[in-house]
């Protein structure tokens, strides 16, 4: 049985097309394990940070991240470019 407490968001960034990554999907328990399971399964980077999914999880869907959050969302997006080898141009 999922723990309901147990939370995941995705995150989508396509700097040519939009000023700020968005939050394209969310959820607890057994959404939150699909969500994990779809992006291993895609071989997108995971990378735990209980603090900013709490924050995260707070946003509509397809909300651009708030300025507030760049800082710790730069973080995330350097760990992917670093796991995937791409460079942000």
């Amino acid at each position: 049985m999922a723990d309901r407490r147990f939370r995941a968001a995705a995150l989508r960034y396509n700097p040519q097309k939009e000023q700020s990554p968005r939050v394209v999907a969310k959820g607890t328990g057994i959404i939150a394990e699909r969500i994990i399971g779809i992006a291993k399964e895609n071989r997108i980077p995971l990378k735990e940070d209980k603090q900013l999914v709490e924050i995260l999880s707070t946003l509509d869907l397809y909300q651009e991240i708030p300025p507030e959050l760049y800082k710790a969302v730069a973080e995330i997006l350097v760990f992917v470019y670093r796991m995937t080898g791409k460079t942000h141009s």
